[in-house]
């Protein structure tokens, strides 16, 4: 047998090499949807003005200030935060590089799972799909929420100690699913003992 063959079917066949292969690509494509719908959900409930029966009311200034930027409502919204200086051309190419990893993990998912393995920048695109998620968020905290919520009148804010709930997320998940297995229970059994008052 082909020696390239074997070790493909020696990898595709062997648990302790497929699941953590299946278990980072599920987390990688996880994580890039939720990146996506940071992106685009943040900008539309930025302009919903009120709710009705049929649903959210969306201020037609969202059409033209967000949307009509690109066709694709992620690309327009990107394209929104650049001019709003919550991201810049880096980061937009940066996008580019996480969604080209997440194509190859969704649509080749087979041939990366066994010969090919995990793309070879996988671990510095995880990494920096969170670095990008956080800039996003901490954005919208420091620019929306807190200049709008009269509790934080004069008070300083440090941006480095802000952790939003999607990065705390993404990290939970990554050392529960791809931490060693002490690190892996640390959160699990910890929530057991204080649930159960210990």
């Amino acid at each position: 047998m082909n020696p390239e063959v074997k070790r493909s079917w020696e990898d595709f066949l062997n648990p302790e090499v497929m699941r953590p292969r299946l278990i980072a690509a599920s987390i990688y494509v996880a994580g890039f949807e939720a990146l996506k719908d940071v992106i685009v959900a943040r900008i539309r409930d930025f302009f919903c003005v009120g709710f009705d029966e049929s649903g959210d009311k969306i201020d037609p200034k969202y059409q033209a200030d967000a949307l009509a930027r690109n066709r694709s409502p992620v690309y327009a919204s990107l394209a929104w935060l650049r001019d709003m200086k919550a991201i810049d051309e880096e980061d937009m190419n940066t996008f580019d590089r996480l969604k080209a990893c997440r194509n190859v993990l969704a649509h080749d998912l087979l041939a990366t799972l066994s010969s090919q393995g995990l793309p070879v920048d996988f671990q510095k695109c995880l990494e920096d799909m969170v670095v990008l998620l956080r800039k996003i968020e901490v954005w919208w905290t420091t620019n929306v929420e807190i200049p709008t919520n009269q509790d934080f009148d004069g008070v300083a804010i440090d941006q480095g100690e802000i952790v939003p709930g999607s990065v705390l997320s993404m990290q939970l998940l990554m050392e529960v699913a791809l931490g060693d297995e002490q690190r892996s229970r640390f959160y699990y059994d910890e929530f057991r003992k204080r649930a159960e008052g210990g």
